[in-house]
C-alpha cells in the first residue's frame, strides 16, 4: 500500500501577503468618477464641491438613481426596461390624483400608488417571463400606452400642489436636532448630519472587514492590511468630506437617507440573499440556471414587479419636487437609467453589475449634466458628451472582458 505526502496547505495569511491584484472592471469606474469630479472642480472654479451644489446635485438626480436601483437588477437578468419613464409618469399622476382631487392622506395614497407600481410591473412581468414576449417588445409598448394613459388621467395640465410632507421628501432636510458644531475654516456643520456619516463609517469598515476576515477563513486571497485599511481610510475621507459638506448648507437631504436605504437593502439582496444569486444566475447563462433548479420564470417575474414599485417611488419623489404631476414627466428617464447601469459595470449580455457601481454611474451622469452646466455648455454638447461617456463605458467593459479571456 502506497501513500502519498500531503501538500502543506498555504496559511490564509501568507495568501493575502503574495500579491496585490486589482480589477480594472470593478475599480476603473471609481477611478473616471473620481477624474470627472476634479475635472469639472477646476473648470468651475471650485463651484461644483460647494455644499449647495453637492446638495443640489443629489436631490435634483435622486429619481434617476432610484431607477438605475432597479434597472440593474433588470440589466443583470438579461432583460431591458424601456418603459420606467412612462411609468414614473403615470404613478405620478396617480398619487396626484389621490392625494390633490380626492384628498387621500398622503401615507395612504403613498402605498396605493406603490401597488399601481407594482401591477405594473407584474402585467410586463408576466409577458416576459410566462408569454416569452422578449422584454425589449413588452416595454417598449409598456412606453406608449403608459404614457397614453398618463396623458389621459392629466390631459394637458398638471395636479398640484402636493401635501408637505411629500414636499419634504423630496426636497427637504433633517432638521438640526442637536444643534451645530464648529469645524474651523469650513464653518458650522449639523452634529447630527456629522454623526450619521461617522456611523456610516464604521458600518463600511465593518462591512468589509467581516468580508476580509470570511475570506481568510476560507483561504482566499485578499489584500495585505496595509493595503486594506488604506482603502478604508479613503473612503472615510470620502464619506466625511460628503456629509461635512451637505451638514454645512442644510444637513442631510431627506431623499439621500432613503437612497442610502435602499443602496444597502438591496445591495443585501443582490450579494446576499438566494434571489441575488439567482439573478445573476439567470443574467450569466440561462440554460445553467435552469439545469441548476433555479425558478427562472418566477425570478423574471418579480424583477419587473419590483422595477415597477421602484419607478412608482421615482415618480412620487420627482412629482413632490416640482409640487405637481405633469403629462411630460418621466421622459428620458429610462435612457438616463439604463446609462447609469451601463457607464456603472452592467454587461450588455447580463450577469455582470452592481448596486453601487448603478450609483456611481448615475452621479457620473449627474456630475457631467452640473458641471457643463455650471460652465454654461449649450444642452447639445452636455448630450454629446453623455452619449461619448455611454459609449466608452461599454467599449471598456468588453475590451476588459476579453483581454480576461486572452
Amino acid at each position: 500500500m502506497t501513500t502519498t505526502e500531503a501538500r502543506p496547505a498555504v496559511p490564509p495569511v501568507e495568501r493575502s501577503k503574495r500579491r496585490i491584484s486589482i480589477n480594472p472592471r470593478q475599480s476603473g469606474i471609481y477611478v473616471a468618477f473620481a477624474l470627472i469630479v476634479v475635472l469639472f472642480e477646476v473648470l468651475t472654479g471650485g463651484a461644483l464641491l460647494e455644499p449647495q451644489n453637492i446638495s443640489n446635485i443629489i436631490v435634483q438626480n435622486s429619481y434617476v438613481l432610484i431607477l438605475a436601483i432597479g434597472m440593474i437588477l433588470v440589466i443583470i437578468s438579461g432583460h431591458i426596461d424601456l418603459s420606467a419613464g412612462s411609468v414614473v409618469a403615470m404613478t405620478g399622476a396617480v398619487s396626484a390624483v389621490l392625494m390633490v382631487n380626492s384628498h387621500v392622506p398622503w401615507f395612504l395614497a403613498v402605498l396605493i400608488t406603490l401597488v399601481v407600481g407594482a401591477a405594473i410591473g407584474a402585467w410586463q412581468g408576466y409577458w416576459v417571463a410566462y408569454f416569452g414576449i422578449p422584454a425589449f417588445i413588452v416595454t417598449l409598448a409598456g412606453m406608449l400606452a403608459f404614457r397614453a394613459l398618463t396623458l389621459t388621467v392629466l390631459g394637458n395640465q398638471g395636479i398640484g400642489p402636493f401635501p408637505d410632507a411629500i414636499r419634504t421628501l423630496s426636497n427637504g432636510f433633517t432638521d438640526g436636532y442637536l444643534g451645530n458644531i464648529a469645524l474651523g475654516p469650513l464653518g458650522g456643520a449639523d452634529l447630527v448630519s456629522l454623526l450619521a456619516g461617522v456611523a456610516a463609517v464604521a458600518g463600511i469598515a465593518f462591512t468589509q472587514w467581516r468580508k476580509r476576515k470570511g475570506r481568510l477563513g476560507y483561504g482566499q486571497d485578499v489584500d495585505p492590511f496595509p493595503l486594506f485599511a488604506l482603502k478604508i481610510a479613503g473612503i472615510a475621507v470620502l464619506v466625511l468630506a460628503l456629509v461635512v459638506q451637505l451638514a454645512r448648507f442644510k444637513n442631510l437631504p431627506w431623499v439621500l437617507i432613503l437612497l442610502a436605504v435602499l443602496v444597502l437593502g438591496y445591495s443585501l439582496v443582490a450579494g446576499k440573499s438566494v434571489f441575488g444569486r439567482h439573478i445573476y444566475a439567470v443574467g450569466g447563462n440561462l440554460q445553467a440556471a435552469t439545469l441548476s433548479g433555479v425558478k427562472v420564470k418566477q425570478v423574471t417575474f418579480w424583477i419587473f414587479v419590483n422595477m415597477g414599485v421602484l419607478a412608482a417611488l421615482a415618480g412620487i419623489i420627482f412629482a413632490g419636487r416640482l409640487n405637481q404631476a405633469g403629462p411630460t414627466a418621466g421622459i428620458n428617464f429610462e435612457l438616463d437609467a439604463i446609462a447609469a447601469a451601463f457607464i456603472g459595470g452592467a454587461a450588455v449580455q447580463g450577469g455582470v453589475g452592481k448596486v453601487v457601481g448603478a450609483i456611481t454611474g448615475g452621479l457620473i451622469m449627474a456630475v457631467i449634466n452640473n458641471g457643463m452646466s455650471l460652465i454654461g455648455a449649450p444642452s447639445e454638447r452636455v448630450m454629446l458628451v453623455k452619449g461619448v461617456v455611454l459609449l466608452a463605458a461599454v467599449a471598456y467593459d468588453i475590451w476588459t472582458k476579453r483581454r480576461a479571456a486572452s
